[in-house]
């Protein structure tokens, strides 16, 4: 499992070490990443230095299963790990 913010490296050390994070965050200051996975908002949308909360399911063949877009944080874990089950 990765993350992956716009904030710089600092940044996301220092939150990531704060929240306990079991897995790494990487910074993607320059938002190529967020565009090519389409978390990016456009740019002359208010919250454009704000990603949108999206997760992907990827098999080991790097093959995309199943793309989220995050509304309900406290409730994602569960699901994915449903999808993941029935993917098995």
């Amino acid at each position: 499992m990765l993350g992956a913010s716009f904030d710089s490296p600092e940044d996301n050390r220092t939150f990531a070490e704060t929240e306990g994070f079991g897995f790494r965050l990487l910074s993607d200051a320059d938002r190529s990443v967020g565009r090519a996975y389409d978390a990016a908002r456009p740019d002359d949308d208010p919250l454009a230095s704000l990603p949108l909360r999206v997760s992907y399911l990827i098999d080991p063949d790097g093959v995309i299963r199943r793309a989220y877009l995050v509304t309900d944080t406290a409730g994602h874990a569960a699901e994915v790990l449903a999808d993941l089950q029935s993917l098995t």
